[in-house]
């Protein structure tokens, strides 16, 4: 029989060796150390992020909601002297679409209201950016229709448009600015940092669709452009260009310029040229339309030059306006070269040989003065040294040295060949005959103290030679005289015609002239200089008093009548008595 064995459910439990052995001290130092050192990571790293390194981390955090905004600064205008307007920033829109909130029901009459194809927005707005912008410079009016819409997703922002009320007539001058609303052309961008103003900031939080929920800091405004003020007359600009593009279209030439001074102080009272362009609308521009032929272009300035070396040998003492010069027989040889005049006129005075234009009559003038005289004396009227005007592309012209003038070329530059000059220089020359000698400095932006200064210039010749190269000129629109198509009713004027052969390549075009007239009215006290230039006439008709000279009359008569400058005694010459000469 088997023994039972007794349990004793209290009697103790065989220990485990396992949980019986101890744990070594090494060890559990080691665990000690390790959760210490667990713990001590943990508020490092905190203390680095919470502390040390906190700016870095609210940045991070902040570049997820906030942003800067830049507050676009209202470009300033451009205005006349009078302060007509002749740029102005209209208020317009950006339309932005938020593709996701954008139903697709809605892109159909957006589009239309946008003058988009639907398929160009659709494709726009199927990306995978938050926001989009659909177009730019949105008229308010059209802004209000789209809001009418109630259309879930889009968003307007205040944006600008520039506009210029002249329209081509004062493009030239006033330029445009790019989509951006950065100056490209004319004052836009020659007075660019002026008008442009500075940008202002504002910090804002963004909720996750985009949404401004806040400001961070209070805005730094923007400040707004400033306005410029312009020497043009907008009136004499309309009037100038308007002139000029009936005269191109009746003698079908190329182009033309027509540059209208203030004889008193070189201001620019209206620069025109033909052809020219629509600022407003730019899809269709060309290169020659935007070329600003009265400021970049150069030529040969023909016979309007003449009056300077008249005017030097006047001061010199080599001549005095009744001296006899003898021009017989129409032709004069210059070693293996021949100056011919139009015809022969015989033995006349010097004031009669600039009335009629005589080429030999100014070659025998330059050849009795030295070369460096005639150079020193261009460089004195700016020849060859671009106008100190803050406008972009302001051409030289050229004078070459005169150490290699061939007695030639020493004769040709006293009637305008062998040099070249812009029609602004020209006219500019002709300040120094409207007055006492002093030749004053073109200006196209107004300056009040240059204004009441009145000491700006230098002076070119004396009061005496000015005095008298004026009659000279007033005999040159007289009887006898080569510019009687520049008479204005009512005034006296005077003035210099110029008919230039046009260069092709390295020789002289046939039949292709540039047509000038240069002149200043009213000459009892000159208030206006007129320079014109028509380029290329195709008709019949190319000589400068014939194709010029109505031009100048028109714009000169009907600026003299908008300035109110009062009618001076008028030169009736009895037809009986009239005595004719060649139109040069």
């Amino acid at each position: 029989m088997t023994r039972k064995q007794n349990h004793d459910p209290y009697a103790p439990v065989a220990k485990n060796p396992v949980l019986v052995a101890r744990l070594p001290m090494w060890r559990s130092k080691l665990i000690v150390i390790l959760v210490f050192a667990a713990f001590a990571s943990l508020i490092g790293r905190a203390f680095w992020v919470q502390i040390v390194n906190q700016d870095f981390y609210v940045e991070q955090g902040q570049k997820r909601y906030q942003r800067t905004i830049e507050l676009d600064a209202t470009r300033g205008r451009i205005v006349d002297r009078h302060g007509a307007m002749l740029a102005v920033s209209l208020a317009t829109y950006e339309i932005w679409a938020s593709p996701k909130q954008l139903d697709e029901a809605a892109h159909a009459p957006l589009a239309k209201l946008l003058d988009m194809p639907r398929a160009e927005l659709t494709r726009r707005v199927s990306g995978d950016k938050s926001f989009v912008l659909l177009k730019r410079q949105v008229d308010a009016h059209t802004a209000a229709h789209i809001d009418k819409l109630d259309l879930a997703g889009i968003t307007r922002i205040a944006d600008s448009k520039r506009f210029y009320p002249e329209g081509e007539a004062a493009a030239h001058v006033v330029g445009f600015t790019d989509i951006e609303d950065n100056g490209q052309e004319g004052i836009e961008l020659a007075a660019n940092e002026l008008l442009a103003g500075e940008p202002g900031e504002r910090e804002v939080i963004r909720d996750r669709l985009g949404r401004v929920v806040s400001d961070t800091r209070p805005l730094t405004p923007a400040q707004n452009g400033a306005t410029v003020h312009l020497t043009i007359d907008r009136r004499i600009q309309q009037l100038a260009y308007a002139q000029l593009k009936t005269a191109i279209a009746k003698h079908s030439a190329q182009a033309g310029s027509v540059v209208v001074l203030d004889a008193r102080n070189g201001e620019i009272l209206a620069l025109a040229n033909y052809p020219s362009f629509d600022p407003n609308d730019r899809a269709r521009l060309t290169g020659q339309q935007l070329r600003n032929r009265a400021v970049v272009d150069t030529f040969e300035p023909g016979s309007t030059i003449k009056p300077l070396v008249v005017a030097l040998s006047l001061d010199r003492g080599l001549v005095r306006p009744d001296s006899m010069i003898d021009t017989a027989p129409g032709w004069y040889r210059i070693g293996p070269n021949v100056v011919h005049d139009t015809s022969n006129h015989g033995r006349m005075t010097i004031a009669e040989a600039l009335q009629k234009s005589s080429n030999i009559a100014l070659a025998k003038l330059a050849l009795n003065l030295p070369a460096k005289t005639i150079w020193d004396k261009y460089q004195e009227y700016g020849l060859g040294r671009a106008p100190q005007l803050t406008f972009p592309g302001v051409a030289a012209g050229r004078v070459r040295p005169f150490a290699r003038w061939r007695p030639i070329e020493q004769a040709t530059m006293a009637y305008g060949y062998g040099l070249s000059a812009s029609l602004l220089q020209i006219a500019q020359v002709y300040t120094a005959y409207a007055g006492d000698g002093t030749l004053h400095p073109v200006s196209l932006m107004t300056d009040p103290a240059r204004s009441a200064a009145r000491g700006d210039g230098r002076r070119v010749t004396t009061p005496a030679t000015a005095a008298a190269i004026r009659s000279m000129l007033e005999m040159a629109t007289g009887a006898g005289g080569t510019g009687r198509a520049a008479n204005v009713d009512g005034y006296r004027v005077g003035g210099k015609t110029g008919t230039a052969r046009k260069q092709v390549g390295a020789t002289y075009a046939k039949n292709r002239y540039r047509s000038l007239f240069v002149g200043m009215a009213p000459m009892s006290d000159p208030r206006l200089i007129v320079a014109v230039m028509i380029d290329d006439p195709a008709g019949r008709a190319f000589y400068g008093g014939t194709v010029a000279g109505p031009v100048f009359s028109a714009v000169t008569g009907g600026a003299l009548q908008l300035l109110g400058v009062p009618p001076d005694a008028p030169v009736t010459v009895p037809a009986s008595e009239a005595t004719h000469a060649p139109d040069v």
